[in-house]
This record gives C-alpha cells, sequence and structure tokens, in this order.
C-alpha cells in the first residue's frame, strides 16, 4: 500500500480486499460486506495513482487493432498522461462542475480523458460516435454540455450544431482545440478544490428501449465505488487479463472496460471490430490469454454457430449482461469449455444488482442472487408487499453507493422511481425459496394472450434453440377471438430461408416446448429494432401490430407466416 494514502483511498482498498477474499463465497460476501464512506473520494486521485505507485509497470491498457497490431499502457503511463491532460484542460477553461461530451471510439484517448475528467471534477457524459444528429442535439441540450471531445472524422457532424461548447479534437482541424497539444502540458497535477464524493461524476442517457433515452446521474462515489459489487460478480483478479465487449458511450462500457477491472487492478483488453466476428475474437481470447470475459447473449449465440470446442480457452470466468441469457448458450459453452457463463443484472442508473458470483453453484436460467451491498425485494408492481413474482427493486434503507442519484431534468421521476424507500427497476422476475431470482421481463414487454400473461423472455429462449433462429423477440399481436395472440419477429440464421417451410418447423418446435396458453401463433421474419447499444426495441414492435389492428381479411405481411395458413400445423 503507497504512502500517502487519503482516508477515502483507505476505506475503498479495505472494502475491496474484502470481496476479493470472498470471491468464491457469495453469502459471506454479502454479510460482511459495506460500502465504504467518506466525505472526500477521488477514484483516479486516490485508487488508479495509488495502484500507479505500487505497480507501475503493470498493463493498464491493452488495444488491439483490426489489423492486429498491438499497443499496451501501464497504470503508470495513464497516471501521468492524464496529471497532463487535466492540467491542459484547465489551461483551455475547463472548471470542476463542467460537463464533458467525450465521443470517441476504443482509443487510448478515451481512457486519459476519463481520469482526466475524474482528477479535475469534470462531469463526463459518454456518447457513442454512432449516434444520428437529432441524438447528439438531445445530448448537448439536455445534458448542458460545456465541452466536446471527439475524433477528426466525426467533427463535421458537430459542425452545424449550435451551442457556446468548447470544441476538442482528438488531432487536427481548423477551428477545434487539438488534444495532442496536450502533451505539452505540466505533469504535476494540483486539483483546484477537494472532491466530494457527492459530486456529480457520469451523465449517462439510458438505452431507450421502450422510451426516449432518460438522463441518469452518477456521483464521484456512486459509479466508481458501486462497481466494487460489479468487480465481484465479474471474478476479477489482480493482474487479470478482462476482456469485454462493449462499444463506448454506454454504461456497460464503463463498467467493463473501466472501473471494475481498475478496481481489481487487472488488465482491461480491448479486441476492436468493426462487426463482431467470433472467428477472429475467439482467436484473440487464445492469444492474448484471456482470463475473464464479459458478452452479450448476442455474442455468445454467435460464438456458439462456430463451434467454440475448436479453441483452446484459458478462461476461469465468463459471464454474459445487457439482456437476459439463454438457458441453450450455457448449456452448450459448459460442453465446449467446461465452463458455466454467469448470469447478471444491472442497469444505467445502478452497478451490477443480481448475479451468479464466481464458484457458486448456478440455477440455469436465473440470473443469481443479490450481489454484495444490495438488498433486493421483489415487490408486487400494485401494493409493493414482497411476493414470489413482481417488480425487481433495491431497497434504499441502508444508502446503497451504487445507485444513482437521480434524473436531472424529471424530478418527479426520480421521486417515484423511490417513492417507499424503493428503487424500482421497471423489470419483473421471481425468486425461489433458495433465493435465485429468475427474469421475466420489463415490465412494459410483459403482456397477456387469452387473459393468461406471457413473458416474452421465456418464448424467445425457447425460439433461438432452434437452429433456424439467430434473435427472436416476442408480442402481442391483434385477434378477434383472443384479444391477442402470441406473435415472434425472427431473424434467421445465415443460410436460412425465411419461407413457409422454415416458419413451419420453428412454429412446431416451439409448440412442442411451450404450454398450449404460450404457443406461438404467428411469425415474421426480419431484422430486429435496436437501440444504437444492440438492445431489442420491443415496444417499436408492439406498437407496429397495434397500429396494424386486428386482421380480418387474411392479409399478411411480407415473410410473415400465422400457423392456420401452414397445414402441418392445423389442429
Amino acid at each position: 500500500m503507497a504512502k500517502g494514502m487519503s482516508e477515502g483511498a483507505r476505506e475503498f482498498r479495505a472494502a475491496r480486499d474484502l470481496l476479493l477474499r470472498h470471491r468464491e463465497d457469495q453469502e459471506s460476501a454479502h454479510r460482511e460486506f459495506t460500502w465504504p464512506r467518506t466525505e472526500h473520494f477521488n477514484w483516479a486521485l486516490d485508487h488508479f495513482d495509488q495502484v500507479a505507485a505500487t505497480r507501475p509497470d503493470r498493463t493498464a491498457l491493452w488495444l488491439v487493432e483490426k489489423d492486429g497490431t498491438q499497443t499496451r499502457h501501464t497504470y503508470r503511463e495513464l497516471s501521468e498522461r492524464s496529471d497532463q491532460v487535466a492540467n491542459w484542460l484547465l489551461g483551455q477553461g475547463a472548471q470542476p462542475g463542467d460537463r464533458i461530451m467525450v465521443a470517441l471510439d476504443n482509443q487510448v484517448e478515451l481512457w486519459e480523458l476519463t481520469l482526466a475528467a475524474i482528477k479535475l471534477g469534470l462531469v463526463l457524459s459518454p456518447t457513442s460516435p454512432t449516434l444520428s444528429e437529432s441524438d447528439l442535439v438531445d445530448r448537448l441540450d439536455r445534458g448542458d454540455i460545456s465541452h466536446v471531445v471527439c475524433s477528426p472524422t466525426e467533427t463535421e457532424r458537430f459542425e452545424s450544431l449550435s451551442g457556446h461548447w468548447t470544441r476538442i479534437c482528438v488531432g487536427y482541424m481548423d477551428g477545434w482545440l487539438s488534444y495532442p497539444d496536450s502533451e505539452h502540458a505540466g505533469l504535476e497535477f494540483h486539483q483546484p478544490r477537494p472532491t466530494s464524493s457527492d459530486d456529480p461524476l457520469l451523465l449517462y442517457f439510458t438505452s431507450g428501449t421502450a422510451s426516449r433515452p432518460k438522463l441518469v446521474t452518477h456521483t464521484q462515489s456512486s459509479y466508481p465505488v458501486g462497481h466494487l459489487s460489479t468487480m465481484y460478480w465479474l471474478g476479477l483478479q489482480p493482474g487479470d487479463v478482462h476482456l469485454n465487449i462493449s462499444t463506448p458511450g454506454w454504461a456497460k462500457h464503463a463498467f467493463g472496460s473501466v472501473f471494475a477491472p481498475w478496481n481489481a487492478e487487472a488488465t482491461v483488453l480491448v479486441v476492436k471490430q468493426d462487426r463482431f466476428d467470433p472467428v477472429t475474437f475467439l482467436d484473440a481470447v487464445v492469444r492474448c490469454g484471456v482470463d475473464t470475459l464479459c458478452a452479450p447473449p448476442t455474442a455468445w449465440r454467435m460464438i456458439l454457430q462456430v463451434d467454440p470446442g475448436a479453441w483452446k480457452v484459458g478462461l476461469r470466468e465468463a459471464v454474459a449482461t445487457g439482456e437476459p441469457l439463454n438457458p441453450e448458450v450455457v448449456r452448450r459453452i459448459q460442453q465446449a469449455w467446461g465452463l458455466t457463463v454467469r448470469d447478471g443484472f444491472g442497469q444505467t442508473e445502478t452497478t451490477m444488482l443480481i448475479g451468479n458470483g464466481p464458484g457458486q453453484p448456478v440455477a440455469i436460467g436465473s440470473m443469481g442472487r443479490p450481489l454484495p451491498g444490495y438488498d433486493i425485494v421483489i415487490a408486487d408492481p400494485a401494493t409493493d408487499e414482497p411476493a414470489e413474482s413482481g417488480q425487481i427493486c433495491v431497497d434504499l434503507t441502508n444508502d446503497p453507493v451504487g445507485t444513482m442519484s437521480g434524473y436531472p431534468d424529471e424530478p418527479e421521476r426520480t421521486r417515484e422511481m423511490g417513492r417507499g424507500g424503493l428503487y424500482r427497476t421497471g423489470d419483473i422476475a421471481t425468486r425461489d425459496s433458495h433465493g435465485h431470482i429468475t427474469y421475466i421481463g420489463r415490465i412494459d414487454d410483459v403482456f397477456k394472450a387469452s387473459d393468461y400473461r406471457i413473458s416474452p423472455f421465456e418464448l424467445e429462449n425457447v425460439l433461438v434453440e432452434h437452429e433456424y433462429v439467430a434473435e427472436a423477440a416476442v408480442v402481442p399481436s391483434p385477434d378477434p377471438l383472443r384479444l391477442s395472440v402470441v406473435k415472434a419477429y425472427v431473424t434467421p440464421t445465415e443460410g436460412t430461408t425465411p419461407d413457409a417451410e422454415s416458419a413451419q418447423e420453428i412454429l412446431r418446435y416451439a409448440r412442442e416446448r411451450l404450454s398450449p396458453y404460450k404457443r406461438v401463433r404467428r411469425l415474421e421474419f426480419g431484422d430486429l429494432p435496436k437501440t444504437t447499444s444492440g438492445k431489442i426495441r420491443r415496444v417499436q414492435l408492439r406498437q407496429a401490430e397495434a397500429e396494424r389492428g386486428t386482421v380480418t381479411d387474411g392479409t399478411r405481411n411480407p415473410r410473415e407466416f400465422w400457423e392456420e395458413d401452414l397445414p402441418g400445423l392445423k389442429e
């Protein structure tokens, strides 16, 4: 432990070390862990720089380019470089509390700026470079942005946008401040003022699966300290090489490619690809000696299409989040690698809340149990009373550090989400007698068909097990007799013909594995609408069905098939 460690750093280190000691004992970790709480805390100065002082030559960031070239950056290098960047930003007029939009890809400057902004007390608004112009305008406006950082190729997109914000280019462009000039800034950084643990640090926009993106605020403690729960779920240990599949601009990138691995003094590995290619990706997993891997279920399903057993991976931990994990993925990866892919649940508004911890027996299909630092209540949506099935809520009684400070532009929504001492996630789940929590779906996605409640996720799990189905989304479709029936939108696997014969095989497969009241009666092939972070927008499909209304004249959408049209499925 380095000399001169602050009180905040000591408390943070003690809490982290407790979790590392109980790495494979989730029950003890949950019982003994308490959140570190100090008046002042600056994660970049109090933790990252301390690691840089004690492990200066350990690789903090390892970037593998698309052409296979690699660069490594040590903890010491990033510590020193972020000091320079913080000094340079001060010289450009940036002040603690200013809001800075960072619209960069996976490049070293993204991590330099993140550390520098934390040190300086700026409020980061991570932004995907792929956003549309209207999304950028919305973020600049609602985010009240003072500074924008982007690459030379992205500057043109900002030129036509109005606003009094400093323009910073990671390169050289006329009319923009040049980030490379920061290399001439001073090496010794001194904070303009101490950082309070409650100072705002991050402004995130949610992915907007059901409505327009919500603006979420996190503090200097809620994300850096809060992601101790995420570090625990990932199963990270000091010195690990951690690979996280996520694009910059979204909460998953911050938790898996910044805070959680660096909390554990691990190495963040980034393998760059234009589109996910499981072959080159798995080659990199083997070549780079990856210890821990976090990938969304979509990526895991693509990995299953290339015979993962052909790669001799050295993984110790494998997890999935972003969307619910399909049991078929767990079973087939176990067969290929003898490794259990562990599910977990968190939100932009929180750090990881629920998970199958490392070394724990996994109930396949379950997200796991509450992670250290969180008490989870499954509450009846109507009464808020505890129930076996209901809304996933976080008990706020003990003020868990990893929850957001609020929606800054919607104070009424903030009050409602925390009413009665519970933070309401908007997701529905069940809890069994052993405490395992199983996901059902978003409150907005669960629907009734023939007066039975339908969980889209449960049905989608069955559909994606079929060899013809790459992805599926289940929604209600209006029906004159049953009011609504189950319809599946399906993205077919490569080589599958989206015709009546394929539809019949998929529907028959689902019929044999689902209760009659859950029967999928309609199927339409096509690409699924998604948010820019890759989550399926079922709300868009529901709206399309609702606008279409009840069909009584026999018309069908292109590549749409109803069970009554298919001779092999008639009663």
